[in-house]
């Protein structure tokens, strides 16, 4: 697993880290999980979160309250309940508390049954953990997603962030994200950020929490320092 900081503008701090799939030849997580067969998905998607937390469990500092967030694949969770367990397990066996654990899902998976997606995060739920939609506004279902359910946090797509600076079609678009969700209590993440621009315009837009490049690139079991204009700002 690699970890790349989530970057909170408001507190000035990290506010997490996301736990990323990379092979052992820093493969990315898209060359890594197309060699996952159907078969394996639902093994290799409890061994992820496992491999995580067990990671984050040695290097979030003890005195930072900082979050971790695990993707997860909702067409291999068969029972919410069950599939539970061994995350469960884990967060005891490493003392690593389950309300400092989010889940995403991404939207760029279909999602066949919403009636299961919503289980999920009802179970999830009732176990402490934060649930979010990553890559919002460019997969499967989008708006009706939020019709059917509320996650705490949505990720804003990297397409609509990138140019959104120099792009008024963007723009629109993405306040009205922000304003739709204010207005349903979900917290707004913009991922993707590569230029100081694109950071400026969304941070100018209403947005606190932001993740990409610009501000770290993901460490291989490690934990990046974020990029220097940004330390005690």
């Amino acid at each position: 697993m690699a970890f790349q900081p989530i970057y909170d503008a408001v507190a000035g701090r990290v506010w997490g880290y996301e736990a990323l799939v990379r092979g052992f030849a820093g493969e990315g997580a898209y060359d890594v999980l197309s060699r996952v067969s159907p078969e394996q998905k639902y093994r290799f998607d409890q061994d992820c979160r496992v491999k995580a937390i067990e990671l984050a469990s040695r290097l979030f500092p003890a005195d930072e309250e900082l979050k971790l967030s695990i993707n997860f694949m909702p067409n291999a969770v068969y029972e919410p309940a069950a599939c539970l367990r061994a995350t469960l397990q884990a967060a005891a066996r490493f003392r690593f508390p389950t309300s400092a654990i989010m889940f995403e899902f991404t939207e760029n998976e279909e999602v066949s049954d919403t009636g299961h997606l919503t289980n999920i995060i009802t179970e999830y739920r009732k176990h402490g953990f934060t649930t979010a939609i990553d890559d919002f506004g460019a997969g499967h279902a989008g708006l009706g997603l939020l019709v059917d359910f509320q996650p705490d946090l949505i990720k804003i797509d990297m397409l609509l962030i990138r140019g959104i600076d120099t792009s008024p079609a963007r723009q629109t678009v993405v306040a009205g994200i922000v304003d739709m969700a204010a207005k349903l209590g979900i917290t707004v993440l913009a991922e993707g950020i590569e230029t100081e621009a694109e950071y400026l315009a969304l941070k100018a837009a209403g947005i606190g929490l932001f993740q990409g490049y610009w501000f770290a690139k993901p460490a291989f079991e490690a934990l990046p320092p974020l990029r220097a204009v940004l330390v005690g700002s």
